[in-house]
């Protein structure tokens, strides 16, 4: 049940990193800047995660690669978000990458 629910987290984590980066285009500049930034910075990373993280990507990273980054993105989603002025967020973000990260280690889980 555990294991489970860190996938689950994990999948959690992915959604709430886009949401990160539309918030942050949402609030950095003023239009159209804001609005082109609010849809392509997402947009870059769900393309660039399904290219190299995906599990049914062909052209997924190795293991240890597509773990930094993965780290990466999660580390630039919580820097927009402290960059967009919600440091709280940032922090209970940045709590549950930890969290997710070591269990997805203690678990076995990094495959997925």
């Amino acid at each position: 049940m555990l294991a489970s629910a860190n996938l689950a987290l994990k999948f959690l984590l992915e959604v709430a990193a886009l949401v990160a980066f539309a918030y942050w285009g949402t609030v950095t500049g003023e239009m159209p800047v804001s609005l082109l930034l609010a849809i392509a910075t997402p947009l870059a990373v769900a393309v660039a995660w399904a290219r190299f993280a995906a599990p049914r990507s062909k052209r997924r990273l190795p293991l240890q690669p597509r773990i930094r980054f993965e780290l990466t993105v999660f580390t630039a989603a919580v820097l927009a978000l402290l960059s967009a002025g919600v440091p709280g967020l940032a922090v209970a973000m940045s709590a549950l990458v930890i969290l997710n990260a070591v269990l997805l280690t203690l678990l076995g889980q990094w495959q997925y």
